[in-house]
């Protein structure tokens, strides 16, 4: 006979259906996987679409920032919509989705067409904050930390996997048939979705969605992405990237009075001040937006240093340098079971402010511009910090707050990740294309070969914001109220106690 699922005055499960849970668990960790193939496989890859569609170093990180913009505009909206329908129509559809834009996009024609297609890529982001939303359904409280550590982990064996495979097939048949081969996967795990994965049991269909909020903010981080993107090439004081940035803060006044107002009316709004006003909800979000800026900063300006012609960076192949970002990726899928075996014990914030530290040396290392035995060193440390950070501190938001809350609580975690993300690519590409040096890359014909490349000050101030980003954020951490270790294992313990006690028959 088939279990029943029965769950708490807060949501959380009492009895499941184990069997079923770690099927949710897998299906989940294939399509982290996946997505994080797609996006892995691409970034040893950038020089060459820089090469192939004749653009800058800073535009090129527009492949990967509009993507993230994307998911900001796409990732609330899509958290609604699965709080509205259910969340496994909307995981169901937001796959198929997906897949076409991956499908397309390895048939680009050029630059402009690769950033659309990217950009609609991004409604991929928004798969994670719907599947965390089922797995906290199916589970207990106390296991909730294990599975969602066990998700961290994923991120890193898909980039071990992505880094290695991906960068080997873009080497040898070229960066477009990556896409083609991670077509066929989306598309299985989409059926799977449709036929083994249960619809959830909260659902709000009297929910509004706030477009109007979704669009002013991707509007904003758009044109400040752009402006950061283009500023080398037009010249950082030129009228265009002053008007962007101006506009871009100019809508900001009206997006936070719209937002407030939403909030106050609806409660619903994108960016939820009632939601912000909770503390845990609030340094989740500040914290991991800042450590995701610095994140995808400190990765582009990795790729370059290490594909970058001797004796500006070390010279690698795409093959050689996917292998090379492969211990960043084994320090997150290392770190991965240690966080959700010890967060429960151990709290979320001793991690979490460990996990930032410890990539806040990784990158401190690296900025000293090491040779490649001790850049691989610093990225496996960097990885184990970050998957330590990541691992333990989606906890703050998931044992926060309320389960009807949960598709928009996660939803906008995902969005404020995404804007710092989106904002570290575009930085990067600019310091990069600012900070440059002639180099003398060869002799042939009796003629020295010298390049325009990006400097080794660039790489070294690339990676010093990546370190006092992630300082940043273990500050922010410790504002955070505690919601899992031993003091919290008391105080439900004698909450269980007395609810016991009040059910007892009276004597």
């Amino acid at each position: 006979m088939k279990k029943i699922t029965e769950y708490d005055e807060n949501g959380f499960s009492t009895k499941y259906d184990s069997k079923y849970a770690r099927t949710v668990m897998i299906i989940l960790a294939m399509l982290v996987i996946v997505v994080m193939y797609v996006e892995g496989m691409l970034t040893p890859s950038l020089p060459s679409i820089a090469g192939d569609f004749h653009v800058t170093i800073s535009q090129v990180s527009l492949v990967l920032s509009t993507y993230l913009v994307g998911g900001v505009a796409f990732t609330p909206i899509v958290g609604k919509l699965g709080d509205i329908y259910g969340k496994k129509k909307v995981l169901t559809a937001i796959l198929f989705i997906y897949l076409a834009a991956v499908f397309v996009t390895g048939f680009s024609p050029n630059f402009t067409f690769m950033v659309v297609s990217r950009t609609i890529q991004g409604v991929g982001m928004a798969i994670m904050p719907l599947g965390m939303s089922l797995v906290r359904e199916e589970f207990p409280r106390d296991l909730v930390p294990k599975a969602q550590a066990l998700i961290s982990a994923m991120f890193g064996a898909g980039f071990a996997i992505s880094l290695p495979l991906g960068s080997l097939v873009s080497n040898d048949f070229g960066w477009r048939v990556t896409y083609h081969t991670a077509t066929p996967f989306v598309f299985i795990l989409a059926i799977v979705t449709i036929f083994v994965i249960k619809e959830s049991r909260f659902k709000r269909p009297e929910t509004k969605i706030d477009i109007v909020g979704a669009t002013l903010l991707s509007t904003v981080l758009g044109l400040f992405v752009f402006a950061l993107s283009e500023g080398p090439t037009w010249g950082w004081t030129s009228t265009g990237i002053l008007a962007l940035f101006i506009i871009g803060a100019i809508l900001m006044v009206p997006l936070v009075a719209y937002e407030r107002g939403y909030t106050r009316k609806k409660g619903e709004a994108i960016v939820n001040f009632k939601l912000l006003s909770e503390r845990n909800v609030l340094v989740a979000n500040l914290a991991l937006s800042i450590s995701g800026m610095a994140m995808f900063l400190s990765m582009q300006a990795l790729t370059y240093r290490l594909e970058l012609p001797v004796p500006a960076g070390f010279g690698k192949s795409i093959v050689d340098t996917g292998l090379s970002l492969v211990p960043f990726a084994i320090g997150v899928l290392a770190m991965g079971p240690v966080t959700g075996a010890l967060v429960s014990r151990t709290g979320v914030k001793p991690l979490a402010i460990l996990g930032a530290v410890l990539s806040a040396v990784g990158f401190f290392m690296q900025a000293t511009l090491p040779g490649y035995t001790g850049i691989l060193i610093y990225e496996f440390i960097t990885g184990a910090g970050l998957s330590l950070l990541n691992g333990s501190m989606i906890n703050f938001v998931v044992l926060t707050v309320h389960p009807k809350d949960m598709g928009l609580a996660t939803a906008m975690n995902g969005t404020f990740r995404s804007m710092g993300s989106g904002i570290g690519a575009p930085v990067a590409g600019s310091l990069m294309s600012t900070f440059t040096a002639s180099f003398v890359i060869g002799v042939g014909g009796g003629l020295t070969i010298t390049r325009l490349l990006p400097s080794h000050l660039a790489f070294t101030y690339t990676f010093l914001a990546a370190s006092v980003a992630f300082m940043v954020s273990a500050i922010v951490i410790l504002y955070g109220k505690e919601v899992l270790g031993r003091g919290q294992s008391r105080v439900r313990a004698s909450s269980r106690s007395e609810l016991k006690a009040e059910d007892a028959p009276a004597q």
